[in-house]
């Protein structure tokens, strides 16, 4: 987990500016695209379909959050996901929560399961295929910043205002502005194996019932949302809302840890997404297969691609879905045992995880193919069947899902 910080950190840093790249990127296949033509913005996920790996996020940047259209938004296969520091799936991020993401264009606008922006806008950029998408824990972590709360001012023990900085964990340059955050009492607060409420702090006294009272820097992390406050006449700027607060290291490492644990299981269930490099063909159907497994996973499930095991490959879709699974998936993937693991010593674009497996199999199925999308598994993985959103038995509308679910919204009427 240490290796991915560094790696991922050190390529987002390379970039320099959120806006670094000066014409948008359209991913190629078989590529891992560079990580500095990708563009960066923010926003509130509203909406997910996690079986296709798509959503819509309200992009920060506007005038107003309020009146901001959701912008839909799909994963590329090998794009990233990451919850309370750790790996995760569209499933496990709550919708509301503020996240920050890196995108590309369409790699293939007549296959997008999104819709194709022609017109682009702030709060509607073309870039929609997102490479990474973390919450606020995850990029602070990523990032080596904190929180540092400064004041906190209650009315009536319910609710209040926070204000805080974000900065650099071992100080230095990086330090930012001062942001003001609403609270209230579904705060909550998680301080080493407790959780808290916001009652919980003001009967311990080290929050006041009413009033203000100065937090001198208090080192946390932040889960940020935003939720309805003001309107167009009563305006409060695009203030966000403090939905978590992790007031030592021991609870933002458990929530982590708590993370892990369910994409582990999640991805031994599903399989490890990968790409074909390449199909050497044998004799009566056999092949050797090599593939490279995708990035972002714990290190424990790479762990288990072990030279001389058995294996399966199964066919897969760009959404991550597998082909077939009425009975299981397993039935129709193909079997063998794995030839080699190589790791990649040179620089590791960020979707990769750096390693690649060559695989032989006594029967090549069709869609194993340079170039096209598996899931892999070692045979110590478990072999129990997905549900029926996540496998596409084949057909064209569940393969390549249209863009048609995602509403059209008009501009202001004020009549």
């Amino acid at each position: 987990m240490t290796r991915f910080f560094l790696v991922l950190g050190a390529l987002l840093f390379a970039i320099g500016s959120a806006f670094a790249a000066d014409e948008p990127f359209r991913p190629e296949a078989g590529k891992f695209p560079p990580l500095e033509k990708a563009k960066a913005y923010d926003g509130q996920i509203v909406f997910v379909d996690h079986a296709n790996r798509r959503g819509s996020i309200r992009v920060t940047g506007g005038e107003l959050l309020h009146s901001t259209a959701p912008h839909p938004f799909a994963m590329l296969p090998y794009g990233m996901v990451r919850y309370h520091g750790a790996p995760a799936d569209l499933r496990d991020v709550p919708l509301g929560i503020m996240l920050h993401g890196r995108f590309y264009l369409p790699p293939d606008p007549k296959l997008s399961s999104v819709p194709v922006i022609t017109k682009a806008s702030l709060t509607q950029p073309a870039e929609n295929h997102a490479i990474l998408l973390e919450d606020e824990p995850s990029f602070c972590l990523r990032e080596g910043k904190v929180w540092k709360l400064q004041e906190v001012a209650l009315k009536g023990n319910k609710q209040g205002m926070i204000v805080a900085n974000r900065e650099p964990k071992a100080g230095g340059e990086g330090k930012e502005g001062e942001q003001q955050m609403s609270i209230d009492a579904a705060t909550r607060f998680w301080r080493g194996r407790e959780q808290l409420g916001l009652e919980d702090l003001i009967a311990e006294g080290l929050w006041p019932a009413d009033g203000k009272k100065s937090l001198g820097g208090q080192v946390v992390h932040l889960g940020i949302t935003w939720k309805p406050d003001g309107h167009w006449e009563r305006r409060v700027g695009n203030r966000l809302h403090i939905s978590d607060i992790w007031l030592d290291e021991t609870a933002m490492q458990r929530a982590t840890q708590h993370q892990i644990e369910v994409h582990r299981e999640l991805i031994r269930c599903r399989w490890m997404p990968a790409w074909v490099d390449a199909v050497e063909y044998g004799k009566f159907g056999s092949a050797t297969v090599t593939a490279t497994l995708f990035g972002g996973m714990d290190p424990s499930l790479y762990a288990d691609f072990q030279k001389g095991i058995n294996g399966q490959i199964a066919a897969s879709e760009t959404n991550l879905k597998h082909e077939y699974g009425t009975v299981r998936h397993s039935l129709v993937a193909s079997s063998g045992s794995i030839l080699d693991v190589m790791k990649q010593d040179k620089e590791i674009p960020l979707g990769s995880s750096g390693m690649q497996i060559r695989m032989k199999v006594d029967q090549i199925i069709e869609g194993i193919r340079p170039g096209r999308i598996v899931r892999i598994r070692p045979m110590n993985w478990p072999d129990d069947a997905v549900p029926r959103e996540e496998y596409t038995e084949g057909h064209l509308e569940e393969r390549f899902p249209s863009p048609d679910i995602f509403p059209k919204y008009g501009g202001i009427r004020l009549n």
